[in-house]
């Protein structure tokens, strides 16, 4: 039998330590020196420890500053039309938000398609930091329809979630929403209200949430920051016909 090379050794050692929390996230690791002090090894299988843990998602370099634990990702299942509140705690996490802005402002033309309005209709804009466990998880951008939007937005929005007012206080069900996703770098708005450098990869999902009647009734553009989250789905195969299975 092969000896286990010692890379991996010092590999799983800080992984496990990582696990069992005696590494909690944002800990920063030894130096290099001290890595190799510890484990009794030499640079280069420090160094090929660590960039297996960077590969694995379990640490991060940070430049100038050093080696860190990483915050460990929430797997999010995109399975149904759920809210950020009702996710986290699906989860185990707690949630909070943070209010930055409220407002009336023009819709421009992406808003104005998504809900269904003219161009420069007025639509109040809501602007929360979502927060799981106290760490900033997700930017979030909400537009909805004047006539609702204000009567929203009288309420603690730090509080009480936007989907929860809209079915049990304002009774506007919501029926179905459109999703897209895509990866994309954080402008300087979303990096700020984050937390996080410029340019840092966040998800961007637009969803678009519909009452009956097919009315569209909330736009929102979410940003999540990328090293934090994972979304999943899981999808059924189409029936294929008899003439398809024999073309394939």
């Amino acid at each position: 039998m092969s000896p286990v090379p010692l890379y991996e050794t010092v590999e799983a050692t800080l992984a496990a330590g990582i696990a069992n929390g005696s590494l909690p996230p944002e800990t920063q690791l030894p130096p290099e020196e001290g890595l190799t002090e510890r484990f009794k090894v030499s640079r280069t299988t420090v160094r090929k420890a660590i960039q297996n843990l960077i590969e694995r998602g379990l640490v991060e370099v940070r430049r100038g500053k050093g080696t860190f634990v990483t915050q460990p990702k929430i797997t999010q299942e995109l399975t149904e039309l759920t809210g950020f509140v009702e996710d986290m705690q699906a989860l185990g996490r707690s949630p909070t938000a943070r209010l930055l802005d409220k407002r009336i402002v023009a819709a421009d033309e992406a808003v104005a398609r998504q809900l269904a309005l003219a161009p420069g209709t007025l639509v109040v804009r809501l602007r929360r930091v979502r927060l799981a466990d106290g760490v900033a998880m997700s930017f979030d951008e909400t537009y909805l329809p004047r006539d609702i939007g204000e009567k929203i937005a009288d309420n603690d929005l730090e509080a009480e979630p936007v989907f929860a007012l809209l079915e049990e206080k304002y009774n506007t069900p919501l029926v179905e929403a459109e999703y897209k996703l895509e990866a994309t770098a954080a402008d300087a708005v979303a990096a700020e209200a984050l937390e996080v450098p410029t340019g840092s990869p966040i998800f961007l999902v637009e969803r678009t949430s519909y009452t009956t009647g097919n009315r569209p009734v909330d736009y929102e553009r979410l940003h999540y920051r990328g090293d934090l989250i994972r979304f999943v789905t899981r999808l059924a195969r189409r029936t294929r016909t008899s003439t398809q299975t024999k073309e394939a």
